[in-house]
């Protein structure tokens, strides 16, 4: 009896001894509106509080999407596995309950868990002990709730008063205070539904930043050499047609039309628009810092604020202007990066900085690391918790990330494509085609980024780089895609990125030729 109650006793010990763990992911976060990344909005001061997590933890600098789309990013994080291996490739993608394994992984390992905020993955979140979540996108003012605990598939409507990033905070203390088992260790998800478009803040911002100047990228308005025929057509036909913009140039959609209407000068209208989306936005992140405050400062009170494994990111990066582009989707490093901040005091040193290359699809399996769990077999990702401890990279990690967008022009007129992103280069491939068509719509073409010498991807060099380079890393795109299945034949699209592969003088024409039609087809939908 006496060896029962010692492991009984053992086993407690190692249970109280689990870090309780806080993901919290905005939507549309980017780097390059958070401070400790630094960048040109860095002295606005925009995120105090998580700026000061950074201080006291690690910053990943290159922690990446592998399909930077709300619903496909979250997928990822739930399943450790890539958008061609889950199923959700789109907006239209869901997450059964039976598939929603680090849920069901962390209920294992002891932990009590609860996922609050924007969930966006269609069927709700039943393998976590308790849920309250927004339906879809949901709303940003009086927004609506399903609630629920473990098992249970419909949930229980609920509306609250206020704004969202206020709601949803008040619902994660209210958790944290009222519904936590104080001996077991927890994992929390809380998802904020800020800063995602129209950008609706609380009303107490309204002066925020209100005289201020906001800093514009360069590339805003010159895009140089960045893009190919693939974003912007044979001889610029398809400027007007590929990625939604700020000011006026694409014609369908652009913030110009929304912001700055009545305003006949161009160049005046663009500044105008720019000016009103980065207030919008940068008032949405507002709310979100000084809530995240009101959450350090529950767990400081409470006295877990050092045995919490803290982690700030988003969902997936944003386009604040950088190429005259809105929204996220594209491969390019403003959107693909994630931020990716983690504070955990007892085996992350303060201030430590980490360029390894880490992927979402890593993310499930490093935080069940430790929790005390080895990566499940059916995951894709790999823990980091080394690389945060010690900031150096095991001999074997990773080189490169993984990347594909599969909504061919929905929403934000952005082509499809592929693309890999080593620490140097990010190679990407423009197919052009949607995941079951067997012929581009949009014309293919190859992009080529020397990150070390062009950090903003201004310089396509794809034509001019040695071809021995070229062929290097094509030969290292190709052994990804084939480790990590992406070369599928299930998906047909797999033989246009084939066809495209080599990218001959023949294949170029034959793009000239799609891109002349697709211009000519758009030119008609406009008359």
């Amino acid at each position: 009896m006496k060896y029962i109650l010692a492991f009984f006793l053992l086993f407690q010990a190692l249970a109280d001894s689990k870090p309780n763990i806080i993901f919290i992911m905005s939507d549309d976060h980017t780097s390059q509106a958070i401070g400790a990344y630094g960048g040109r909005l860095a002295k606005l001061n925009p995120t105090p509080t998580i700026d000061q997590l950074a201080k006291e933890g690690i910053i990943m600098s290159n922690a990446f999407c592998s399909n930077s789309i709300c619903t496909p990013s979250r997928a990822s994080i739930m399943t450790g596995q890539y958008a061609h291996i889950n199923g959700v490739l789109d907006l239209k993608g869901s997450i059964p309950s039976d598939q929603q394994y680090l849920a069901h992984e962390m209920r294992r390992a002891g932990y009590q868990t609860a996922m609050i905020g924007k969930w966006h993955l269609k069927k709700l979140p039943a393998a976590f002990d308790y849920y309250k979540v927004l339906p879809g996108q949901g709303k940003y003012f009086d927004p609506n709730f399903f609630e629920g605990t473990y098992g249970d598939e419909i949930g229980s409507p609920v509306v609250m008063r206020g704004h969202s990033s206020d709601c949803l905070t008040d619902s994660a203390l209210d958790w944290l205070s009222n519904k936590r088992k104080p001996k077991q260790a927890f994992f929390l998800k809380f998802h904020f539904k800020a800063p995602h478009d129209f950008f609706h803040y609380a009303p107490r911002y309204e002066n925020y930043l209100a005289d201020v100047h906001i800093p514009e990228p360069s590339s805003l308005w010159d895009n140089k050499n960045n893009g190919s025929l693939a974003t912007k057509g044979h001889k610029d036909e398809l400027i007007n047609h590929i990625g939604t913009s700020i000011g006026l140039r694409n014609t369908r959609r652009n913030y110009a039309n929304t912001w700055a209407k009545g305003i006949k000068d161009e160049t005046l209208a663009k500044r105008t628009a720019y000016q009103t989306y980065l207030k919008k936005y940068l008032r949405c992140v507002k709310g979100i810092d000084d809530n995240m405050k009101r959450l350090i400062s529950y767990l400081k009170k409470e006295n877990l604020y050092d045995n919490t494994i803290i982690i700030y990111t988003g969902d997936q990066g944003f386009m604040l202007g950088e190429h005259d582009y809105q929204d996220k989707r594209w491969a390019y490093e403003e959107t693909m990066r994630m931020p990716f901040i983690i504070r955990y005091p007892k085996t992350i040193k303060a201030g430590s900085q980490s360029d390894a290359i880490i992927e979402n699809i890593d993310y499930p399996a490093m935080m069940l690391d430790y929790a005390g769990v080895k990566t499940p077999s059916y995951m894709q990702g790999r823990s980091f918790r080394s690389i945060l401890e010690t900031t150096k990279e095991p001999k074997d990690w990773k080189q490169a990330a993984y990347y594909q967008y599969w909504m061919h022009m929905a929403h934000h007129d952005n082509p499809a494509h592929i693309a890999m992103r080593t620490k140097k280069y990010k190679l990407i491939l423009y197919y052009g085609a949607k995941p079951q068509d067997l012929s581009p719509e949009t014309p293919p073409a190859w992009e080529l980024y020397d990150l070390e010498n062009d950090p903003h991807e201004l310089q396509n060099i794809y034509e001019t780089a040695p071809k021995n380079l070229v062929f290097r890393l094509k030969k290292q795109f190709a052994d990804m895609r084939k480790e990590n299945g992406a070369d599928n034949s299930k998906f047909a699209v797999n033989q246009v990125i084939n066809d495209f592969w080599n990218y001959d003088e023949d294949d170029r024409q034959q793009a000239i030729q799609i891109s002349k039609k697709y211009a000519e087809s758009r030119s008609a939908k406009e008359q």
